[in-house]
């Protein structure tokens, strides 16, 4: 065996055995083999750092950018409701249907688009319904790679696989040729975790939160919203003569007039028919009021409700500051509300606590006013010198209005992606777009990228480049083929299968694609076996990437659900047999 090839392959070893026992964080494993292989003269240093500005690294930074533009308008916010409303909150039921959701978006756009997309669902679907995020993103992540194998556009070594089977002078394979294939892969990885999550999901201790401003002041009731009918005997009052406060114990949060939407209405704001009305407070109390306005409340879905109950809006604590100027003027007297865009709840001074309408209380230094009201208004506070902010804003701004936009520029860039402009420039144009188009700042861009995750794809680049620069990727493609000869099909099928599997876990899926089609094509017309069927089987089996995070999906998803290796190498072994046993028996018994 050659030096070169022999250096690699202890390179390899020494990464994959640090990568298992985690005794070095893998983001530094990476970057110490690039630096290994550099220094051992396996590849160049130009080589040894081009994993930063490959395709990969350069689609993983943009899909992170993209995916944070469609956070921050309210969209995740919108599609982790409707999951939940049509899924509840039990676990099976929410992974089965997001994981199908996603994989039948992966059948026809990138895969890493598709886990992109649901990256920030699946965190607000966790905060919804209390399941562990580790116990979604991983069943989701693997949903994304098997839907790529159910169209022949779906996955990176499905495309290459036509074209080198063109240059072959053999016939390539038609739109929906792999989708029995497919479909039994992803129908599979969602059965899994369906009936055995339990036990090969990690179950991570979520960080306990501390209990919220609302849960401190016990007012963390539901949000309550209802529309004015034409005969209700409230329309014409204003919001100061209506006594909802004093009358049913009902915070009035906001109002919706159209697409308008006023938070901490004016007590001079008068109701119409049409308006909905958006209510804190307890259930019999709002039961109370709908009974004696003859308001009619929402379905099951109010846009108002799930605007105020998105990430945009929340509870805040604010102190009058001494010797400022409200110092013994009422909330009426400053006018609050529209000084402030925010609704007062609770007012405490000293010992003092009340819940009940407090609009002409004098302000006291020292006092404590509970508020709702959006994270920007709130966050304009931070600098105000009467009122000082004790809750720090929990979010970045969200823009409702430019969640159209950012869904356009996504659907723009992917589409880019079909139409065979290489994924990198494609979603980096995209990413770029967000900056162009006001959804995301410069430096937004830069907090919204996972750079752990950079650095364990960039690192492991080059040993990839290593691999087949130093001949040790055909040397084991090879060896492995010429031993094939004269067993039986399903032998040789089976050993390809591997044989691909693990070069993906190695190199890229297309360049194992690249690799291993050609010589299994040959080993196929001298062993009896369909060199087509073979062909098919490498570039299905380049997808099996699930023992390591080396695929961009399950990097993209590693650091959000915090992962181990170990964790992919518990869940992805066995979903490793199980994808080889269905690809390698019905390819066999559909196309071989």
């Amino acid at each position: 065996m050659e030096t070169g090839i022999l250096l690699v392959l202890l390179v390899l070893t020494g990464t994959v055995i640090l990568f298992i026992t985690e005794r070095i964080r893998i983001d530094v494993v990476a970057v110490l083999a690039a630096l290994s292989l550099a220094w051992l003269g396996l590849v160049t240093p130009m080589e040894a750092f081009s994993g930063f500005a490959s395709n990969a690294v350069i689609a993983m930074v943009s899909v992170m950018i993209l995916g944070y533009g469609i956070e921050r308008t309210g969209i995740t916010s919108r599609l982790a409701a409707a999951i939940v409303t049509y899924a509840g909150t039990e676990e099976r039921r929410v992974n089965a249907t997001v994981s199908m959701t996603v994989g039948l978006l992966s059948s026809v756009m990138q895969n890493i688009g598709s886990a992109a997309l649901f990256l920030p669902a699946m965190r607000r679907i966790s905060r919804q319904t209390a399941i562990p995020v580790s116990r979604l993103m991983m069943p989701m992540g693997f949903a994304a790679i098997l839907g790529g194998s159910v169209t022949m556009i779906g996955s990176g070594p499905l495309i290459v696989l036509n074209d080198l089977l063109i240059q072959a002078d053999a016939e390539p394979f038609s739109l929906f040729a792999v989708t029995p294939v497919g479909l039994a892969l992803l129908i599979a990885g969602v059965a899994l975790f369906a009936f055995f999550g339990d036990r090969i999901l990690p179950k991570k201790e979520e960080k306990k939160r501390g209990p919220t401003v609302a849960e401190i002041w016990d007012i963390d009731h539901p949000i309550w919203t209802c529309t004015i009918s034409p005969t209700s005997p409230f329309i014409g009052k204003t919001r100061e003569e209506a006594f909802f406060k004093l009358r049913y114990g009902l915070d009035l949060l906001a109002v919706r007039t159209y697409k308008e939407i006023t938070i901490a209405p004016s007590r001079h704001t008068r109701l119409e028919p049409g308006q909905e009305l958006a209510f804190l407070g307890t259930k019999e109390d709002f039961e109370r009021f709908v009974s004696d306005s003859g308001c009619n409340p929402p379905g099951t879905s109010s846009r108002l409700r799930e605007t105020l109950d998105g990430e945009g809006y929340g509870f805040a604590e604010l102190i009058v500051r001494p010797k400022a100027s409200i110092v013994g003027q009422s909330i009426r007297e400053i006018g609050f509300r529209q000084r402030f865009s925010i609704e007062p709840i609770v007012h405490q001074s000293g010992e003092t606590e009340t819940r009940a309408d407090f609009s002409d209380t004098p302000l006291t230094a020292g006092d404590t006013i509970v508020a709702f009201g959006s994270w920007d208004a709130l966050r304009v506070l931070a600098g105000n010198r009467d009122l000082l902010l004790l809750t720090h804003p929990e979010v970045e701004t969200i823009h409702h209005d430019k969640g159209v936009r950012a869904v356009l520029i996504f659907a723009a860039a992917l589409l880019l992606t079909v139409t065979g402009v290489p994924l990198s420039l494609a979603l980096l144009t995209g990413a770029a777009g967000m900056i162009l188009f006001g959804i995301l700042t410069p430096d937004e861009v830069y907090r919204a990228v996972e750079w752990k995750t950079i650095a364990l794809i960039g690192g492991l680049i080059p040993l990839g480049i290593a691999m087949e620069k130093t001949g040790a990727a055909a040397l084991v493609a090879t060896s492995l083929t010429g031993t094939l000869a004269g067993t039986h099909p399903l032998v040789i099928m089976i050993a390809v299968a591997i044989l691909a599997t693990i070069l993906s876990l190695i190199i890229s899926n297309v360049a194992a694609t690249v690799l291993l089609v050609p010589l299994v094509m040959l080993t196929g017309a001298g062993t009896g076996v369909d060199p087509r069927a073979l062909a098919l089987l490498v570039a299905v089996c380049a997808s099996n990437s699930f023992i390591l995070p080396t695929h961009q999906v399950n990097a993209l998803l590693m650091a959000p659900g915090g992962y181990s290796t170990r964790d992919y190498l518990k869940a992805g072994s066995v979903m490793t047999i199980i994808f080889i046993g269905i690809a390698v028996t019905l390819i066999y018994f559909l196309i071989a």
